[in-house]
């Protein structure tokens, strides 16, 4: 199972959203799933099973079909609620 943080430079915010995303799986006991991050050009639907993307980039990932958005990228009770959520629809056990 892999997670993606994606951004449109691919560098300073998807980077930070990966970490806070580890932080998340480890806080609901999550330890099998793989996160990493991209900038939106260079992704592909195939990359990852669940993507997360800030609001500014909602337009920009129709192609994408498991996609979370994100209202505020620094959000840690937010991105929480929206790992939690992501490990719900794939069946993923914690805490």
């Amino acid at each position: 199972m892999k997670f993606m943080a994606m951004c449109s430079s691919g560098l300073g915010s998807s980077f930070m959203v990966q970490m806070n995303m580890e932080k998340a799986l480890k806080s609901i006991g999550v330890t099998d799933v793989e996160v990493d991050h991209a900038d939106l050009g260079s992704a592909s639907p195939s990359d990852a099973d669940m993507f997360f993307v800030g609001r500014d980039l909602e337009n920009s990932v129709s192609a994408f079909p498991n996609v979370k958005i994100l209202n505020s990228i620094i959000d840690q009770n937010e991105l929480v609620e929206k790992v939690t959520e992501a490990c719900d629809e794939f069946g993923i056990a914690h805490n």
